[in-house]
């Protein structure tokens, strides 16, 4: 009679279908300790500028420094990857963001708050091209889907958690104490996950490698492959960011749902992209990556167009389901950048695609007004024509490297 396998195969079984090891659990640890400081205090920076007198030009200008850093910060981001070695490198931009909490505590004006800004906004973006170096570096290529999977599956728990503790904290000490109370905390979550990532993440033995500082030399570096998915990928951004901004005015304002609705409405996004994740990293990294990036880019074209003929509630929950199953093959899509990229120069690579990308597409913002000013089927319609080039383009011209 066979014997049943003993709980530590099996959780050693979890742990290699997970792809949970030492390295991307030190990673994955790291996003949950400064995701949760990160959004807790972050999220309410808007209430801490007015409370300190700042006004609403203070918000504007803390939103666009949001935009603009994000796409700008992921080139550095990706240089000092491939210069220092990811281990150094997440050390090196988690000191940056402490040093920004460091300041709004320290100093409790708005114009510190934006100083401080600075170097703590935007973390996510200068610090990705880091993570998904280290993830690919530290798995097989048919286990790198799953780690960035495991990855975009964990932020969600500081995104979900973190606004939850900061708004405690705010309702038992006030608007300004209480976020000066959020930044603690999150210098405190910082430096307990700068310990975890010295201590589990392995050294890279490649660091200190020369890396190329110029975009230009970079993206020359790029085979035509991930050119192909850079141009589809504006496109289909193009698609999400023109109505991003106004899907909630539609909902609330021209179909008259209550905004707690509309709240109902992006929890059902959220769950439907964490419930996928899992198996579909599972079948990505058993076939080829192409298909289920077409498939995701699929998804962000329909959102727009279900949107605009959505008139009930019901119809709504199935757009938003849509709109969560963007998430298909999004993290296949970051593991074939990392897989397109040449070795050695991956981080440099990843980020000046995101900042391509980012600043690109920044313009589809302001675009989608002047659309919703014509109509809101105009600003719909010319969302959905975006997403279908780029998704059509990509089917005929994207590529991959074959199945792991």
């Amino acid at each position: 009679m066979k014997e049943n396998p003993t709980p530590s195969a099996n959780q050693r079984s979890i742990v290699e279908f997970l792809g949970l090891r030492r390295s991307v659990v030190a990673l994955l640890t790291m996003v949950v300790l400064v995701g949760m400081g990160e959004r807790m205090a972050e999220r309410f920076l808007p209430i801490y500028l007015i409370a300190l007198g700042g006004g609403v030009l203070s918000v504007g200008l803390l939103n666009g420094m949001d935009n603009l850093l994000s796409a700008l910060y992921s080139f550095p981001g990706g240089y000092l990857s491939d210069r220092l070695g990811n281990k150094r490198a997440l050390l090196v931009f988690n000191l940056i963001a402490i040093a920004g909490y460091s300041i709004v505590v320290l100093f409790p004006y708005w114009q510190a708050v934006l100083v401080g800004a600075v170097f703590f906004l935007s973390w996510t973006a200068i610090s990705l091209p880091a993570t998904m170096s280290l993830v690919s570096q530290t798995l097989p290529m048919q286990k790198r889907t799953m780690g960035v999977s495991m990855h975009s599956l964990v932020r969600r728990i500081p995104m979900a958690l973190g606004p939850l503790l900061g708004g405690f904290l705010i309702v038992r000490y006030g608007e300004a104490q209480g976020i000066r109370l959020a930044f603690l905390v999150a210098i405190g979550m910082g430096l307990i996950a700068l310990v975890a990532q010295q201590v589990l993440i392995k050294e890279d033995a490649a660091a200190r490698k020369k890396a190329d500082s110029s975009p230009l030399r970079v993206y020359g570096l790029m085979p035509v492959g991930l050119r192909n998915l850079l141009v589809s990928d504006i496109l289909v951004r193009f698609c999400e960011q023109i109505p991003y901004a106004f899907a909630v005015i539609w909902v609330v304002k021209n179909l008259g749902l209550s905004a707690l609705q509309f709240g109902f409405l992006t929890a059902i996004e959220m769950a439907t992209a964490m419930l996928i994740y899992i198996p579909v990293a599972y079948l990505a990294d058993k076939n080829t990556k192409k298909p289920f990036v077409v498939a995701t880019f699929a998804f962000f074209t329909a959102f727009p167009l279900m949107l605009l003929f959505s008139r009930t509630f019901g119809w709504l929950i199935m757009a938003f389901i849509v709109r969560g199953l963007k998430e298909f093959g999004e993290p296949t899509r970051k593991a074939l950048i990392m897989d397109l990229a040449p070795e050695g120069k991956k981080a440099s690579v990843f980020g000046l695609y995101y900042l391509m990308r980012d600043v690109i597409v920044s313009a589809a913002a302001f675009g989608g007004a002047f659309l919703w000013q014509v109509s809101p089927a105009t600003n719909f319609l010319v969302a959905f024509g975006f997403g279908l080039l780029g998704t059509v383009y990509f089917a005929i011209f994207g590529r991959d490297l074959g199945a792991a």
